[in-house]
């Protein structure tokens, strides 16, 4: 038997990256201080997956901050994390209000990219059908890569 239990990314300030995930809808399940490594876990799930989340600790996000600065690499290779919304317009306008760059924006009602603050590619996917188009979101073109 197999089960998910989170993804792991590298973060290089966990407070930024936390409020970034709050945005969506994430909160801190539990934290980890490891002085003798000189690291902190910091485990995140979704509103509704938070109380499988406290009960078998899966599915989670997984931040890690070293807490000896080092530079990460943002790859590609990594892909992204995916989280179905409830309102991709409302949830990316939120995400907007707070300075948040909308790569690819929800024009089809349905899918958006963004990435936090350490450049992590997020897809974001409206739950049930698509949305109807509507502005901003509608005209507005890519910013960067995802």
């Amino acid at each position: 038997m197999t089960r998910y239990l989170h993804t792991m990314i590298r973060v290089t300030d966990p407070e930024a990256t936390i409020r970034f995930f709050n945005l969506i809808g994430l909160t801190e399940t539990r934290r980890i201080e490891n002085e003798k490594g000189r690291f902190t876990l910091i485990f995140l799930a979704a509103d509704e997956d938070r109380e499988a989340a406290l009960a078998r600790r899966a599915p989670e996000v997984e931040l890690t901050w070293n807490w000896d600065p080092e530079p990460y690499s943002v790859g590609r290779n990594f892909g992204h994390l995916a989280f179905r919304v409830q309102d991709i317009y409302a949830t990316c306008a939120r995400l907007m209000a707070a300075g948040v760059i909308i790569n690819r924006p929800p024009r089809d009602g349905h899918m958006a990219f963004v990435r936090t603050p350490d450049g992590i590619s997020l897809e974001l996917l409206q739950e049930g059908e698509h949305l109807a188009p509507a502005e901003p979101w509608a005209s507005m073109p890519n910013t960067g890569n995802w």
